[in-house]
C-alpha cells in the first residue's frame, strides 16, 4: 500500500526560536499587533511504500528520530494517510 505522511516539526518550546521571535516583532510593526510568540518550524511531506498503516507509522517514526527532528532541540508529530 502507498501511504502519504505530513511531518511537523517545531522548536522546542523551552528553546529561544529566533526566526520565530523576528517574525512576532515584525507583525508588531505592520499593524498585527494581536499576533504573539510565533514559533516557526518545518513540515515534509513524504510517500511510504509498506504492507500495512502500523508499519508505515514506525518507518516514518524511525526517519523522524533517525534523521528529520533533532530530538535535543525539536519536537516532532506527523498524520499518515492511504493514496
Amino acid at each position: 500500500m502507498k501511504f502519504k505522511a505530513e511531518i511537523d516539526i517545531m522548536p522546542q518550546d523551552a528553546l529561544l526560536d529566533p526566526q520565530g521571535k523576528a517574525v512576532s516583532n515584525t507583525m508588531q510593526n505592520i499593524g498585527l499587533s494581536e499576533i504573539e510568540n510565533v514559533r516557526i518550524g518545518r513540515h515534509i511531506r513524504l510517500f511510504i511504500n509498506c504492507a500495512d498503516l502500523k508499519t508505515a507509522e514506525e518507518k516514518v517514526n524511525d526517519a523522524c528520530k533517525k534523521l528529520l527532528a533533532n530530538q535535543i532541540m525539536e519536537t516532532y508529530r506527523f498524520s499518515i494517510e492511504t493514496c
